[in-house]
């Protein structure tokens, strides 16, 4: 059975791909002024939030069983560059939660204008930035160190019978 952990790197491609696709969006409602540009990015924004966090719920259980393996098998995984990773991803969901909340409170006073629009814009590409930061730093912990990959566990982890016992542990 698959844990939350084992999710992290299926939902957080969703949300990097859903970000990063919303300020394209807001750059063509920048140039063009169409309405349905405007929507169409607050809604591919609030999916990208929504995947955001599922990326740090099953990141922050992908954290946990990175311990495990670390006290348990002693795994020399790299607990600094996961922290780093996790700091990032942190300050990128909270960055455009806030966006979220502006541009939705502004669309609905009908304010989403001018040099509103610009500065929110402006927020939204600084966000890039801070996705770029996780993508690098979680990039590093899969293909630099292994983590999360099944090359890591071999040989440190009991085979199929105590695997379901190993799960379990790492679940609480």
């Amino acid at each position: 059975m698959e844990t939350l952990a084992s999710f992290h790197p299926k939902v957080v491609h969703f949300a990097v791909a859903l970000l990063l696709t919303y300020v394209l969006l807001e750059v063509l409602y920048l140039i063009f002024k169409k309405d349905f540009l405007n929507k169409s990015a607050t809604l591919i924004l609030f999916f990208g939030v929504l995947g955001a966090i599922a990326s740090l719920l099953t990141g922050n259980q992908a954290y946990h069983y990175a311990e495990y393996l670390f006290d348990t098998y002693d795994v020399k995984i790299p607990l600094g560059l996961i922290d780093e990773h996790e700091e990032y991803a942190k300050i990128t969901t909270f960055w455009f939660v806030g966006i979220l909340i502006i541009r939705f409170f502004l669309n609905v006073k009908n304010k989403f204008k001018g040099w509103i629009q610009i500065v929110v814009l402006l927020l939204a590409l600084a966000g890039t930035y801070f996705v770029y930061e996780t993508g690098e730093h979680g990039g590093q912990l899969v293909y630099k160190h292994g983590v999360g990959t099944k090359i890591i566990e071999k040989g440190v982890v009991p085979e199929s019978g105590n695997q379901q016992k190993v799960e379990e542990e790492h679940e609480h």
